[in-house]
């Protein structure tokens, strides 16, 4: 019992309630390129629809990536993705080009206080072009919201987009904005759309007809027209003080942003409004009435998906100050409104930028994973992978196909398309850890609506995903039972009968479509080389969730005494597992060995602990022999039952 000084009940708790716990086995890892999303991160995905909403819609660049991830999840619903750095740049508000912000930890290490361009106050959120397609505006107080235009005279006629005037208007009217004239007789609401470089015309989205102006034409005096916003209608009121800045003393901290797809690139629609921010704040200390930081900068970086700031606009007037007794006044009466440029896609990533992305899955201590998806992984990423993550972790297994020219428009003789692919897997190396299916599919590309042939391991993976929902990792994921594969229009190659002969000799799955039956993987081998149990996938997929399982309830073992109740203890965990996975049809018999016979006192005085575990692994059917036998017919069959 625990010591004591003096007299008393002291209570304590002892837990041996501990179980094997169920492990996941189903998690997906992919690694590749994409214009648009966060580089260098794991970012988890659950179906098609947030991969693209992450990572975006697909080119022919991408496609190989995209489609193999897209094909993955058909069957399940986690899979990790990285895009890899290629060079890409971030779109900015000035255009500059020399900007690359990969993550959120890179923004908030190298850009949280600025980009260091005095011209550029956003950047988007991810390098790629698409962000070229963006537009932020601001409307920093109430005259930019609204404003009573009194520079000028307006002349608007009938059938005209062009709108005359009789001074400048550059300083009080934008692009964008809407001119709302209205009296007793006669309202007209037109969009600017352009503007004299002389500031003393511009040009209207749509002109106004008779029934608008009220006659063929009109001309207003000053103070009949108010100008608008841009976005004046995805706002309910102008920005002004708000309450935190109120109580403080501050005066006119309120902002408000839009963040729009000025080229609809994004959403499909020009000028679409995909993000807007009220009553942000100019105060460094400003708060929402929930509690929430509030200065329109953090609103910016913590709330959107698309931008970043990158500096303070000189027209938004004092920025970034505390609010106490502070006045915030802009330079200027117009909205602040920038379009986006500068942004591109970089290439194709090396063969060292797509290893640096696999190599994000490296540690099993930071990453679970099961599945490690190629997508179009040449000889050298293919090969490390397998030594590199795979025989590291000892937890995963990675899918590959054979090279794209291997198999697509391969067909210089019969038997070429079987030739490549056997050379690429003979510069793999031999491993349990890998698995090849023999050719890409061709499959539709509903986002361009067109075909394109990509690689068939992100379905591999998926039919083990499939296999460990529907029965249990230790089932083979081929055949016709769990084997069909889904979106294929038609296969690059598909073997016949002495191809995928040869191709099963080397380690290689064939892929087959079998008329009427569909498409089907048509072997469970892994890349082992040597005759073994662990040269198919079940039993391979087998020892890693026994492994994986069993380890990591073994973990707390550690620290306690070696003796013969922590042995039994150990024991008594093990065996009701196993029984459990016997019963399941995955191993045909076991046994557990961890008591004095191999915990002698060396050991014991080495501070290890040692589990031995037999198992007898189930085997898939591979091959089917029936035998046809005629006999005559007053034959008994007892006699000859057997003698064949």
């Amino acid at each position: 019992m625990p010591f004591q000084v003096s007299p008393g009940v002291s209570i304590s708790e002892i837990d041996l309630t501990t179980v094997i716990p169920a492990v996941s086995s189903t998690t997906g890892a992919i690694a590749g390129r994409f214009d648009w999303g966060p580089v260098d991160l794991r970012v988890l995905v659950d179906s098609e629809e947030t991969l693209t909403r992450q990572f975006y819609k697909p080119n022919s660049n991408t496609a190989a990536a995209y489609f193999t991830a897209a094909n993955f999840l058909a069957y399940g619903n986690s899979l990790f993705v990285v895009r890899v750095k290629n060079e890409a740049n971030n779109a900015t508000s000035s255009g500059n080009t020399g900007v690359r912000i990969l993550n959120d930890d890179d923004y908030d290490n190298n850009f949280s206080t600025g980009t260091g361009g005095a011209a550029t106050s956003w950047v988007a959120k991810y390098p790629g072009s698409l962000g070229n397609s963006l537009k932020v505006s601001i409307c920093q107080s109430n005259a930019a919201f609204s404003n009573v235009v009194l520079s000028s005279t307006f002349s608007f006629t009938a059938g005209s987009q062009t709108v005359t005037t009789s001074a400048n208007v550059a300083p009080t009217v934008a692009v964008g904005d809407s001119l709302v004239h209205a009296n007793s007789t006669v309202a007209i609401n037109v969009v600017v759309d352009t503007m004299a470089a002389t500031g003393r015309s511009l040009t209207v989205k749509k002109a106004p007809t008779v029934e608008d102006l009220g006659a063929a034409s009109l001309t207003t005096t000053a103070g009949h027209i108010t100008r608008r916003w841009e976005y004046f209608n995805f706002f309910n009121a102008a920005p002004g003080t708000s309450s935190f800045a109120a109580r403080l003393g501050g005066a006119n901290d309120e902002l408000h942003i839009a963040v729009v797809d000025e080229d609809g690139d994004i959403t499909g629609v020009k000028g679409q409004v995909i993000e807007r921010f009220e009553a942000a704040s100019k105060a460094s200390d400003a708060l929402f009435p929930d509690g929430t930081n509030a200065f329109y900068k953090e609103v910016i970086n913590n709330r959107s998906n698309w931008v970043w700031w990158a500096g303070h606009d000189p027209q938004l007037g004092i920025t970034g100050t505390p609010v106490a007794t502070q006045t915030f006044t802009a330079s200027s009466t117009l909205p602040q409104t920038t379009s986006m440029s500068g942004g591109d896609n970089g290439g194709n990533p090396s063969n060292a930028e797509l290893i640096n992305g696999y190599d994000l899955f490296e540690s099993a201590e930071d990453v679970d994973v099961s599945l490690i998806l190629g997508a179009a992984a040449n000889q050298t990423v293919a090969t490390h992978i397998i030594n590199n993550i795979c025989e590291t972790r000892l937890d995963c297994i990675v899918c590959l196909s054979p090279e794209e020219a291997d198999v697509v428009n391969n067909s210089t003789y019969v038997g070429k398309e079987r030739e490549d692919i056997v050379e690429f897997r003979n510069t793999l190396p031999s491993t349990s850890y890998a698995v090849l299916d023999s050719t890409w599919k061709y499959q539709y590309d509903k986002y361009n609506d067109v075909f394109r042939y990509i690689p068939s391991n992100g379905d591999t993976a998926g039919l083990m995903v499939r296999t460990d929902t529907t029965r249990d990792p230790w089932y083979s994921p081929a055949g016709f039972n769990r084997g069909n594969i889904k979106n294929v229009a038609k296969l690059a190659f598909n073997p016949r009968k002495a191809d995928r002969d040869e191709l099963y000799k080397s380690g290689i799955n064939p892929i087959v479509t079998f008329p009427g039956q569909g498409t089907v993987l048509f072997g469970d081998k892994t890349l082992l080389a040597k005759p073994s149990a662990f040269d198919r996938i079940n039993v391979r997929r087998l020892f890693i969730v026994l492994e994986k399982a069993i380890s990591t309830a073994a973990k707390f073992t550690l620290f306690e005494f070696n003796d013969a109740f922590t042995r039994a203890q150990f024991r008594n965990l093990v065996e009701p597992f196993l029984r459990d996975v016997q019963g399941r049809r995955g191993i045909t018999d076991f046994r557990v060995v961890c008591d004095e016979t191999n915990n002698t006192g060396e050991v014991i005085d080495r501070n290890e602990f040692i589990g031995d575990i037999y198992i007898k692994p189930a085997r898939s059917i591979n091959f089917i022999q029936l035998n046809f036998i005629a006999v005559r017919t007053g034959v008994d069959f007892e006699e000859i039952v057997g003698k064949f």
